[in-house]
């Protein structure tokens, strides 16, 4: 290769394509639990799904994973979806609406950039429901980087966004 080459500052990760064991029990946890719409079915092995029409955040399939057991928490492959809510509230509504289905979490963070709630879907796939703190606010190394952290999420702050 001749010249580093730097992505486009404007390129974005468009969408997430998951094997699943059971199709209709991956469709109650993002359409029924998180609220995405149900944009078209590909036969009966997989469903797109999205926030807003987009023609698919989320492609859900059991191509070659239909009855599966759930992913390997200790093997290589996805870490965690991340699903990036437009502000605090919107992630305050959604973390209560976790908690009222008394849906399993595993953390919640303060990453200094965003606030994080995890969780597994029902195939052990990690799940990352975030809000990005204005930009300006992100806290700065003394050389001018991002610095990021893992802390505590305030959970009691979190919810104050509710009232």
């Amino acid at each position: 290769m001749a010249a580093p080459y730097t992505i486009p500052a404007q390129t974005r990760i468009g969408h997430v394509h998951l094997k699943v064991a059971d199709l209709e029990r991956s469709m109650k946890f993002y359409c029924e639990l998180l609220g995405f719409e149900l944009i078209t079915m590909y036969g009966t092995q997989a469903a797109f799904v999205s926030a807003g029409g987009y023609h698919h955040h989320i492609g859900l399939n059991t191509w070659h994973s239909k009855g599966s057991p759930p992913a390997a928490e200790n093997s290589v492959g996805l870490y965690h979806t991340a699903i990036l809510y437009p502000t605090r509230r919107d992630l305050a509504v959604i973390f209560r609406r976790l908690l009222e289905a008394n849906y399993p979490l595993t953390g919640a963070s303060d990453h200094g950039v965003s606030e994080a709630i995890y969780l597994d879907d029902p195939d052990g796939n990690g799940v990352e429901l975030y809000w990005d703190r204005p930009r300006e606010l992100w806290p700065k190394t003394a050389e001018g980087g991002i610095e990021m952290y893992t802390r505590a999420l305030d959970i009691n702050g979190l919810m104050n966004e509710l009232k």
